[in-house]
């Protein structure tokens, strides 16, 4: 349930800690390909993207084969149509651009990653489809989003294999100038059990922490998607704690990128009556939107769009919005929980998944 944000929604990402003002000012973009589908004002084109909004653009997703092959998913969309060229030739209206592809995703699961990479030849192989992948279709890095080493059908090993990939990939890129990023668990009780956070500080170009989907309807009481901070009856999943988890284990703190999602995670309440509370009694996922059209799961333009008929309140210890309407209730980012975000740790923002078309007014918060 985690990190459906790749399949259904859009992000932003905040850069580096408060004592790296001097770093590099990175704005990091993932395109969801799919939005192409979308009917209505949910339609999101590659050519409606700003490319001077964002330093890097991240194109999803490409798969992965059980003999280390690239797969493209959407022939028609990607090669046919043109996503690949027409998405690098963002970079012409924007030369200082860096366009990268990603890799995996909630959908593609981690089974078949484990086995490629678990096997010396096959990892290798792999490793050069990859080289071979970025070179011929023109981008400029590679994005690396494997959901989740030694997690859901992957194997114990999986953690010190995915160092070991990082680092032969690392080696293959430096002889092309290549970036190398990768999507990450963000809570200590996942990113634990995947991670040697250390190594990928070493290897990786800058690391994409997942910090969203913290609460869903998955859980019997409604809770926000990323809270900035624990509230009172809170379980400690919050967007702080996991930036903090990563640092404290070794990433630079240069490299963390933080998740802010530009979607909102909704629930149905057992009870419309007073319950438009974090923590209020809930059955389970809110109803889709016209949009993104899944349950649970609402983009922000279909927030802003409903906006007038919502009752929507602030929660100070959390420092985020939520919204109820009837028997319906979602937690989501506004401008303002994005600025407390940029403010309170991090000296930037940066949307993740172009796929709808409001993101721009939170990026720029």
């Amino acid at each position: 349930m985690k990190s459906w944000l790749l399949i259904l929604g859009a992000a932003i990402t905040v850069l580096n800690h408060a004592s790296h003002a001097a770093a590099e000012r990175k704005v990091v973009c993932y395109y969801g390909s799919w939005s192409v589908y979308r009917p209505g004002d949910g339609n999101f084109r590659i050519d409606f993207i700003d490319p001077n909004l964002c330093t890097h653009i991240i194109y999803t997703f490409v798969g992965i084969g059980l003999q280390g092959d690239i797969r493209i998913l959407d022939n028609w969309n990607e090669i046919e149509r043109g996503g690949f060229l027409h998405f690098n030739d963002l970079r012409k209206r924007n030369p200082s651009l860096k366009t990268l592809v990603a890799i995996g995703g909630w959908n593609e699961g981690s089974s078949t990653f484990s086995s490629v990479v678990n096997d010396a030849s096959r990892r290798a192989a792999f490793v050069n489809n990859i080289v071979k992948f970025v070179g011929e279709y023109g981008f400029d890095g590679f994005d690396l989003d494997w959901e989740y080493p030694a997690q859901r059908g992957g194997a114990a090993t999986d953690k010190a294999v995915f160092s070991l990939l990082i680092k032969e990939l690392r080696q293959k890129f430096d002889k092309h100038g290549y970036l190398l990023s990768a999507a990450v668990a963000a809570t200590k009780s996942s990113a634990s059990i995947s991670y040697n956070i250390r190594e990928l500080g070493k290897y990786l170009d800058f690391i994409n922490v997942m910090t969203y989907d913290l609460h869903g309807p998955w859980d019997p009481v409604t809770g926000h998607n990323a809270p900035l901070y624990a509230g009172s009856n809170d379980d400690g999943l919050t967007v702080d704690a996991a930036i903090q988890y990563w640092i404290k284990e070794g990433a630079p703190s240069e490299k963390v990128i933080l998740g802010i999602g530009t979607y909102g995670r909704s629930f149905t309440l057992s009870s419309s009556v007073n319950d438009c509370i974090i923590g209020a009694p809930a059955t389970g996922a809110g109803h889709a939107g016209p949009y993104t059209r899944e349950g649970g799961n609402l983009g922000y333009n279909e927030i802003c769009e409903n906006q007038s008929k919502y009752t929507v309140r602030w929660d100070e210890q959390q420092k985020v919005p939520f919204a109820c309407f009837r028997d319906q209730w979602v937690g989501y980012d506004d401008i303002k929980s994005v600025t407390y975000k940029v403010r309170n740790r991090f000296i930037w923002a940066l949307v993740r998944t172009l796929m709808h078309k409001r993101p721009s007014s939170t990026l720029r918060a």
